[in-house]
């Protein structure tokens, strides 16, 4: 089991940036591979980078590789999402959440193949 609480989030202008902190509890955090998610009206896929539970692969989302870095620290049992150059098609709730399964070989974008999720953090970006 592993809970998640995320903070970070706020108001900022586009152009600005601005990093996103999950934290969780229990002791097998470390085995889980890691996403962020974001609801899109409309949109069926949430899906905004994933980290592998040793943090040796990463993967985004075309709409923001290159602007947003995903990482990890196992022994602060902790997931960062670090957004630079925002914009305002950012804005949304942002989720983490930990895959269903421990020690996957492969990073997964289907949000319902992830089990653990916290409460979310507003980002709103302005133009």
């Amino acid at each position: 089991q592993v809970q998640l609480v995320e903070s970070g989030g706020g108001l900022v202008q586009a152009g600005d940036s601005l990093r996103l902190s999950c934290a969780a509890s229990g002791r097998t955090f470390s085995s889980y591979n890691m996403g962020w998610f974001r609801p899109a009206p409309g949109k069926e896929r949430w899906f905004v980078a994933a980290m592998s539970w040793s943090g040796g692969s990463t993967y985004y989302a075309d709409s923001v590789k290159g602007r947003f870095t995903i990482s990890r620290d196992n022994a602060k049992n902790a997931v960062y999402l670090q957004m630079n150059t925002l914009k305002p098609e950012d804005t949304a709730v942002y989720y983490c959440a930990a895959d269903l399964r421990r020690f996957l070989d492969s990073l997964r974008v289907d949000r319902h193949e992830y089990g653990y999720w916290g409460q979310g953090t507003q980002v709103t970006v302005s133009s």
